[in-house]
């Protein structure tokens, strides 16, 4: 992805730093092969951890400086300013200004929403599944990251992969329901059936939200075999997109 650089008069440069990850080079096997993230999925924590490990090494963070959620498709959006001990309790979505944390949003369906300030150095991650996007949890991360100084219009925010609308079948009251609280999100399936299509909805909550820089990253996870998909697979593991702001001491990666 593509680096953006942070300045201000009162710190050194430093660059926000995206990655997306897929299931290829983890230790996961079976129906997590390979690079599972999730530690909830029924893998053994174990080989998570090392998994975790290998995530922070490739972007040359310590473990222990990666934050994680314990996402429950909720709209709570918490602010980090230091490692937690534990995932963050009972959160969808995570902002900080603060250098060198990595903020995770781990998915296999679902929407992993980043979005980055430069000019405020304010970054977040969220978890925008289909409660959460009916919930317009990234207008409530917007309102969060403007808590640190941040400015919408200055925003720019990537949405990843995610089951798309042609695959992600729903009965038509929750077409409905959703499409009442992010319009554009109703859309028909490749089969005609009822779907939704929630990068769209999404996509509408945040310019409704005063944020002009999107990114949408098409592939749909149940199209495609190097992503994970819980619609597609049942049992599976969970990829995960995670910013962080390069501390001045952390060199290139």
């Amino acid at each position: 992805m593509k680096d953006v650089t942070v300045s201000s008069g009162q710190a050194a440069t430093r660059r926000i730093r995206r990655v997306l990850s897929t299931r290829a080079g983890g230790e996961s096997a079976g129906p997590y092969a390979a690079f599972n993230l999730g530690d909830r999925v029924g893998e053994d924590v174990d080989v998570v951890e090392r998994n975790r490990a290998r995530l922070a090494e490739a972007i040359g963070l310590q473990p222990q400086r990666l934050v994680w959620m314990e996402q429950v498709h909720g709209r709570d959006v918490q602010v980090v300013t230091a490692p937690p001990s534990g995932a963050v309790p009972m959160s969808d979505g995570i902002v900080t200004n603060q250098p060198g944390l990595a903020l995770n949003v781990l998915t296999a369906d679902c929407i992993p929403m980043l979005a980055w300030d430069e000019t405020a150095g304010v970054i977040a991650a969220v978890h925008a599944g289909r409660p959460g996007v009916r919930l317009d949890i990234g207008a409530r991360a917007i309102e969060r990251m403007r808590e640190l100084g941040a400015e919408p219009s200055r925003i720019e925010v990537l949405l990843g992969p995610a089951i798309c609308g042609r695959c992600y079948e729903v009965p038509a009251a929750m077409q409905a329901d959703v499409e009442q609280h992010a319009p554009g999100a109703a859309t028909r399936t490749r089969s005609g059936t009822p779907g939704l299509d929630l990068h769209a909805g999404l996509v509408g909550q945040l310019q409704r939200a005063g944020v002009e820089q999107i990114t949408v990253d098409s592939r749909c996870t149940a199209e495609s075999s190097d992503l994970y998909s819980y619609r597609r697979d049942g049992t599976t593991g969970r990829m995960t997109a995670v910013i962080w702001i390069e501390d001045s001491d952390q060199g290139e990666t």
